[in-house]
């Protein structure tokens, strides 16, 4: 594989593929990936860990000979505390080393669950009990923290769960790495009540085991590696299983786009996304560390920390960052920050998924910083991503999310109204988008969640995303949609049934649809349409405070209620979203028109053939003011 492999465009990629997968001598997992990447220079910086933005410029360093013995530490100490191959491991933590250690010590040993430590205790004990979780390595009792309070309440409901291994913020108080095997901390005083739960610390678990080799055979490359949760996690949550093939393939492909001397050694990624999200683990963890880069951890809390967004440009500056990963709301967060004077001369390019980006806050970064965006696509099921747009491009193509990563399929399928396969699309027709190939997932761990998801087709196994897009003839995919209902916050995926669930237990509520409304802020916000039974009556007010106490995440209460006499339906009686979704545009249009003091002639929101909803807005006055104004928003937009 040439260090020098960059690919351009679609032509590059069928000709790159005459060269069969086998015969890129990729390592087989994870843990191969990460031993290999280590060796080609073990002194140099692996990772870079500070507790405060204050604190950033005397961090915590390991280099990446310190960092693999970590992993290979922790991964024998879970093979020794009892998890096996085929057994699963949880961790509920922020971001900090041992979050990494966790991840790739416990994907070497067995199975290793990521849980999102902001979510409730119940849904923590759903998943823990639905994965089958033996060991769980969460935070210790930490002030300003409630991740113990919320996961030893979900460790009591875990009747599987046999120890818990904690991890403390006390290793980085100091900075520089004072303690290489944690301080000298008091004897372990938690508690499982009810429950006989062995808990000790986990840097003292590992202090001792062999830091050199792992001690017991490797996995291969189909074992399971990481088991991460998706759309809604109440009820039956989805969880999904990635193997470790899987995840080194998926984190080799983006280097192909930007060139692997852009994440490879003396370059420098910034983490700023959750640990327990794919985005974060694998494109500032894995794909930097396979090549030899460094990775700057900034606060257990990523962007969202005290001072990390105000003091962004100066860790740039100070660390010589050269990529970083986020979502379109921290694009716009950053672009309020003050950059001038700063060096940031570092940056080779920025990457934005998980969310379409607004044209206006594209244009707008770029200009202000100089700093390029590439634009991917992707999903858990397909372990990160499945599309990515060039980096070297003369001509970026704003909107899109790039061309399909090589010996990984991704087509554009036409489906009837039962929602059953009738063929693939033409060029530049709008349908759903189907991917096969190595870094696609064997399913959802709970079987029933499976149903209607698999295409067999052309001899192969397609993964209906659910979303919608169109690819044009250059090979490059638009969004168009999303089939899926899923919302997303700021990054968060909101699944609407988990709101529409709690909020049917409202003896008013006879009928409730849950739906995106365009944020110019966070990207999409949820708001809920409702027809109220018969004979009742109930306002926004009760509905807001009922919301408050039932739905269990807090990023999913509504932002509004609306009730309609009767929500709109499809042909077999199902609530027609798509209607409420077009309503919504029209509303968040009128809302910006009257911000803008621009005046509107004619107003229609339709469905296009190839470009999913939009908006066809013709004006009065004020075009040019509504113009930029509509421009923070992803929907598609007609302005005459």
């Amino acid at each position: 594989m040439s260090q020098q492999t960059v690919l351009r465009c679609i032509d590059d990629i069928q000709a790159f593929e005459q060269i069969p997968l086998s015969e890129r001598q990729l390592p087989e997992t994870t843990y191969e990936a990460l031993r290999q990447g280590a060796a080609i220079n073990p002194d140099a910086p692996a990772l870079s860990f500070f507790l405060s933005a204050s604190a950033m410029r005397a961090p915590y360093t390991l280099t990446h000979a310190q960092l693999m013995g970590r992993i290979t530490q922790t991964a024998n100490a879970l093979r020794r505390l009892g998890l096996q191959r085929n057994e699963v491991a949880a961790y509920i933590l922020p971001n900090m080393p041992e979050t990494h250690f966790s991840i790739w010590g416990g994907s070497a040993a067995g199975g290793i669950l990521a849980i999102n430590p902001l979510i409730e205790a119940g849904q923590m004990a759903d998943l823990l009990n639905a994965a089958g979780v033996k060991i769980l390595i969460t935070l210790e009792q930490s002030p300003g923290s409630d991740i113990w309070e919320k996961a030893s309440q979900a460790a009591a409901k875990v009747p599987g769960l046999e120890r818990i291994l904690l991890c403390n913020f006390a290793s980085y108080v100091m900075g520089d790495g004072v303690w290489p095997n944690g301080p000298d901390l008091p004897p372990v005083a938690a508690r499982i009540e009810g429950r006989d739960i062995t808990i000790t610390r986990l840097l003292d678990e590992i202090a001792a085991e062999n830091a050199k080799d792992i001690n017991f055979a490797l996995p291969g490359p189909d074992d399971i590696s990481t088991m991460l949760c998706t759309g809604g996690t109440t009820g039956l949550p989805k969880i999904v299983s990635r193997t470790h093939f899987g995840e080194v393939y998926n984190s080799w492909c983006p280097s192909l786009f930007v060139g692997q001397d852009n994440v490879g050694p003396g370059t420098t990624a910034l983490c700023g996304l959750p640990l327990f999200h794919t985005n974060a683990m694998l494109v500032t963890g894995l794909l930097p560390w396979m090549h030899g880069g460094h990775v700057v951890l900034a606060t257990p809390s990523g962007y969202r920390g005290e001072g990390v967004i105000a003091g962004f440009w100066e860790m740039v500056e100070h660390y010589g960052i050269t990529s970083f990963s986020g979502v379109p709301t921290i694009y716009g967060a950053l672009l309020q920050v003050p950059h001038k004077g700063r060096d940031l001369s570092s940056m080779r390019f920025a990457a934005c998924g998980a969310a379409p980006m607004p044209v206006e806050l594209f244009n707008s970064f770029v200009s202000e910083t100089g700093v390029s965006i590439v634009e991917a696509y992707g999903m858990t099921e397909g372990v990160l991503a499945s599309s990515m747009n060039p980096a070297e491009t003369d001509a970026p193509r704003i909107g899109s999310i790039g061309l399909r990563f090589p010996y990984q399929d991704m087509r554009i399928g036409i489906l009837n109204d039962r929602d059953e396969f009738e063929r693939w699309a033409e060029v530049d027709e709008a349908g759903v988008i189907f991917i096969t190939g190595p870094n696609v997932f064997d399913g959802y761990l709970i079987e029933e969640q499976n149903r209607g998801i698999w295409l067999e087709h052309d001899g192969k196994r397609w993964f209906n995303t659910g979303d919608l897009a169109r690819q044009d003839a250059e090979g490059y995919f638009w969004m168009t949609g999303r089939k899926k209902e899923l919302i997303i916050r700021g990054g968060h995926n909101i699944d609407p049934k988990i709101v529409e669930e709690a909020m049917h237990k409202h003896d008013a509520v006879a009928m409730a649809a849950v739906v995106a409304r365009p944020d110019a802020k966070v990207g999409e916000v949820p708001v809920m349409y409702y027809q109220k039974a018969s004979g009742m009556d109930v306002d926004k007010d009760d509905l807001a405070e009922f919301a408050q106490i039932h739905v269990p995440e807090r990023a999913a209460v509504p932002k509004d209620f609306i009730c309609l006499d009767a929500l709109p339906l499809t042909a077999v009686g199902k609530i027609h979203k798509v209607t409420l979704n077009m309503m919504e545009i029209e509303r968040a249009i009128r809302v910006e028109a009257q911000s803008a003091a621009a005046e509107i002639e004619t107003l229609e929101v339709v469905q296009d053939a190839s470009r999913g909803i939009v908006a066809k807005v013709c004006v009065k006055s004020g075009r040019e003011g509504l113009n930029r104004a509509l421009g923070n928003f992803a929907f598609n937009v007609d302005l005459n």
